[in-house]
């Protein structure tokens, strides 16, 4: 099979279709990733982070406490994309856009919870947990429902115009 019948197979990039592939779901669902969340500052230059994150089966959560700049950017402007990669040879991108909700809360976020339960062990978890859930505690639910998805996995799906030479050098044909 060569690389367009593949293509023609899977949905294309920007479909969120690509969100059921088993690239997609992998990396969604892996604990040990950090995804990258894009969004634009005050000023109106780009912001680039690094972020922990949990998969939902629908939404990618993002957990942040209240007051922080970043919180004060997204509720100006809720336009976001978000990258999870690996640095696996070959590496597998998932890239995501769309526009951000975010809901405060009082205490600590139960996503948040989850995801620093998950990143950090049940003890050092729950010691930091304690530790941060102190009265007067705001965080706040950042969640992206994606519009548009992209999977990258130097195999059978490269960057949109990807020259024929580097193709070739990862033995793709089109």
């Amino acid at each position: 099979m060569s690389l367009s019948d593949t293509q023609a197979a899977d949905p294309p990039q920007g479909d969120v279709r690509l969100l059921d592939t088993p690239i997609a779901q992998r990396l969604l669902n892996d604990s040990t990733l950090v995804a990258r969340l894009a969004y634009t500052g005050k000023d109106g230059t780009p912001r680039l982070i690094p972020v922990n994150f949990l998969w939902n089966g629908g939404e990618v959560v993002i957990g942040a406490f209240a007051g922080t700049y970043k919180i004060r950017d997204l509720r100006a402007r809720r336009d976001v994309a978000i990258c999870i990669d690996t640095a696996d040879v070959p590496p597998q991108a998932l890239m995501l856009r769309g526009k951000v909700t975010l809901t405060e809360v009082e205490g600590v976020l139960p996503e948040y919870a989850t995801i620093q339960l998950a990143g950090m062990g049940e003890e050092a978890g729950t010691a930091y947990l304690t530790a941060i859930d102190q009265p007067g505690l705001r965080m706040v639910r950042i969640a992206l429902r994606p519009t548009w998805v992209g999977v990258l996995d130097f195999q059978k799906r490269f960057p949109e115009r990807t020259p024929e030479s580097v193709l070739a050098a990862f033995g793709a044909n089109r």
